[in-house]
């Protein structure tokens, strides 16, 4: 049997220290000096990553039940973080004193790692006196793989208010060197990632507007340092010892307009995507979370349309440029409050160089991936793709559907509690993309994906936090479902509390939202038995039947023709049913208006009113569809029974729909085809039969 060598036994000594303290850690007993010694040796870089990845579960779980430990103190995570630093602080604070490289690197390697797990802590021990300066001595004359983990976690630090403070001036002319330097691009991507990270937030601790646009200079420079890092990684096959220090770099600067611009290229995204690896069994997905995730917000930068502002929020952003002391944009719009190259044609530009260069595939590995982060961005993106409609066929084609609703159902939901406000982003994409196109053309012939479409779309619309954008997109999204058979439309009408909500939105100011809910209301009214039933389409009638018919009644004489198609077209519906026609002629006798309202849809001259009457207007041909529902609903009317003939002509009467039908006869409202004037014929031979009848000629 062959021995192992020296650096197995080492390897096997740390992983059997990993394992004695992750058993510590989960019964909360206090670990040896051995067993940190090992964690420590566990996140040299030289290491294989299956033990990286362990270390990092095992500190995760290390730090997690010492948080714990303290939980119900009123200063829990101040109590915690010094709990933690007094722990850690002595076994880094002696490998940092150690002559050895490998002893040093170890140290500098756990701290930076810390960062990542427990940044409190880590941030803690980084502002103690005295480690700033003991860290500037280590960069004297360093090795190169000790200039490599110095540089990475003057990086971490670099991302904390009070680690930068801690910085000193000689440690940031260090990384100001190596970042120019051509000898190690391993270190000199860490390093210009360290110096990206504190010019970035040095400019925000000095101010407090977040948004507030970059100097000259500063962006300036962000284009050398993107143009760096791109060279770097296309002019190296093996990019795997910087490839993550370079992406986050990239991350950051890709919220500079101008440097969105130099990576929306199809070459440089190209080159970017390629380092995602494909999904396939032989690929760890989440051994490449990090860069994965670097690569989606880059995407997500690039394509982000600039938030559309309320007048509110235009006043508001006016009064922070006066606030700066730049008057003169006061008088400015949305279009100039933000940099021009995050102007919309330049981000559909930028969102369409993004698909030819291959991020549909991008998109697809990280669906699966097991990073809740990585998944918010794919929603992200997608919506911003679908944004332009000339991008949702390829979005379609690219999986885009299977995507989202994978995406979707990752999220946590149940019946009780809303679902999260992350997932209202891919939930209102798919939404867009259903509105595009047919159902089966959206979710393919298979129409339990279209019944599993329901259910996110109805929690759009309930969702408390929704905009009302994304209420008109889900509903508009549900109407297409609802129409593509009785089966779908019943999925919807059934959602709990939904048609409730679609209701009240029915009576909202804005014409869109209005349109389509009432656009849905008639899609569900003629696919749904249960929907036609609750709007007075029964026998029997009800009364609250007769106030949604009423409802409908307001809505066919809205100015919005759309509205007006739909309400009608519901009401025509409707009215094949005795419930529903006598509730329109209640309404009527009760109010002188119902009729007139109907009528109105064939001669849109005729006078609303308590006393009805025509207009003096001259007339126009009006629209065929609304003439041919208020037809239909007159003969319905006109057909039904149990209702008094001499009511209902004294009614017509009052309402003069005689002289509304022989304008439709004789061609005064303009030509329609045979089946509108066959219909109405139809009702004008009842009214001159009942006329009659009432003189007794």
């Amino acid at each position: 049997m062959k021995a192992k060598s020296a650096n197995e036994s080492s390897l096997q000594e740390i992983e059997e220290g990993l394992d004695a303290l992750l058993d510590k850690a989960r019964h909360s007993q206090p670990p040896l000096p051995e067993q940190l010694s090992s964690l420590l040796a566990a996140f040299i870089p030289s290491h294989p990553p299956p033990l990286h990845t362990k270390a990092y579960l095992v500190l995760s779980t290390f730090c997690q039940n010492a948080r714990s430990l303290v939980s119900g103190k009123s200063q829990q995570e101040e109590a915690g973080t010094e709990s933690l630093a007094r722990i850690f602080q002595p076994p880094i604070a002696s490998h940092l004193s150690e002559s050895r490289d490998s002893d040093i690197i170890a140290g500098v390697s756990f701290l930076y790692a810390l960062f990542q797990v427990d940044r409190q802590s880590a941030s803690y021990i980084f502002q103690d006196d005295g480690f700033a300066d003991l860290l500037s001595t280590l960069i004297v004359s360093p090795s190169p793989p000790l200039s490599l983990a110095v540089s990475r976690l003057f990086a971490q630090a670099s991302g904390h208010k009070t680690c930068r403070m801690a910085i000193p001036a000689e440690a940031v002319t260090w990384l100001r060197n190596q970042s120019r330097q051509t000898g190690d691009r391993a270190i000199r991507a860490a390093a210009i990632l360290a110096l990206i990270k504190l010019s970035r937030g040095m400019a925000s601790d000095s101010s407090d507007l977040a948004e507030t646009p970059l100097p000259g200079n500063v962006e300036h420079q962000d284009e050398e340092y993107a143009a760096q890092l791109m060279e770097m990684i296309a002019g190296n096959s093996d990019t795997r010892a910087f490839v993550s220090d370079a992406v986050e770099g990239l991350t950051y600067l890709s919220v500079t307009p101008s440097v969105k611009q130099s990576l929306a290229d199809t070459t440089v995204l190209r080159t970017l995507f390629t380092l995602v690896p494909k999904r396939t069994k032989s690929v760890v997905l989440h051994d490449h979370t990090t860069v994965l995730y670097g690569i989606l917000a880059i995407a997500a930068n690039l394509c982000a349309y600039k938030p559309r502002l309320s007048q509110e929020e235009r006043q508001m952003a006016k009064l922070r440029q006066l606030g700066q002391g730049e008057k003169q944009s006061s008088s400015k719009g949305d279009e100039e409050l933000s940099h021009p190259l995050d102007a919309d044609m330049h981000v559909q530009t930028r969102c369409r160089t993004a698909i030819d260069s291959g991020v549909l595939d991008v998109l697809t590995v990280a669906t699966g991936a097991e990073s809740a982060a990585s998944r918010n961005l794919v929603g992200r993106i997608y919506l911003c793709l679908v944004e332009d409609r000339g991008n949702r066929g390829r979005v379609l084609q690219g999986g885009g559907v299977k995507n989202l609703s994978r995406t979707i159902k990752s999220y946590p939901s149940s019946s009780q509690d809303p679902i999260p406000s992350e997932a209202l982003v891919p939930i209102q994409a798919l939404a867009k993309l259903a509105i595009t196109s047919s159902p089966m053309q959206v979710f393919g012939p298979n129409e339990g994906n279209m019944m599993d479409a329901v259910r996110p779309f109805s929690q759009l619309i309930l969702h408390p936090s929704a905009s009302t954008l994304q209420q008109f997109e889900a509903m508009m999204a549900l109407t297409n479902l609802a129409s593509h058979s009785p089966i779908c439309a019943s999925k919807v009408a059934s959602f709990p509390n939904l048609l409730n909500r679609v209701e009240l939105l029915l009576l909202e100011d804005h014409t869109l939202v209005r349109r389509a809910s009432c656009e849905l209301i008639c899609n569900l009214v003629a696919g749904s038995d249960e929907v036609f039933a609750r709007y007075g389409g029964n026998e029997g009638g009800s009364q609250s039947g007769t106030s949604k018919i009423q409802l409908l009644v307001a809505m066919s004489d809205v100015e919005d023709l759309p509205t007006r198609m739909a309400a009608s077209g519901a009401l025509a519906m409707l009215t094949s049913t005795t419930g529903a026609c006598r509730a329109v002629f209640e309404l009527q006798k009760e109010r002188h208006r119902a009729f007139s309202v109907i009528g109105r849809l064939i001669d849109h001259s005729l006078q609303v009113g308590d006393t009805g009457g025509v207009s003096e207007a001259i007339p126009v041909k009006g629209d065929s569809g609304l003439v041919h529902r208020g037809v239909v609903c007159f003969r319905n009317i006109l057909n039904a029974e149990k209702l008094s003939h001499t009511e209902l002509m004294e009614e017509i009467e009052r309402a003069d729909l005689f002289r509304v039908f022989s304008k439709l006869l004789n061609g005064d409202l303009g030509s329609y085809d045979t089946t509108i004037l066959q219909c109405a014929a139809e009702v004008a031979k009842k009214l001159a039969d009942w006329s009659s009848t009432r003189t007794g000629t």
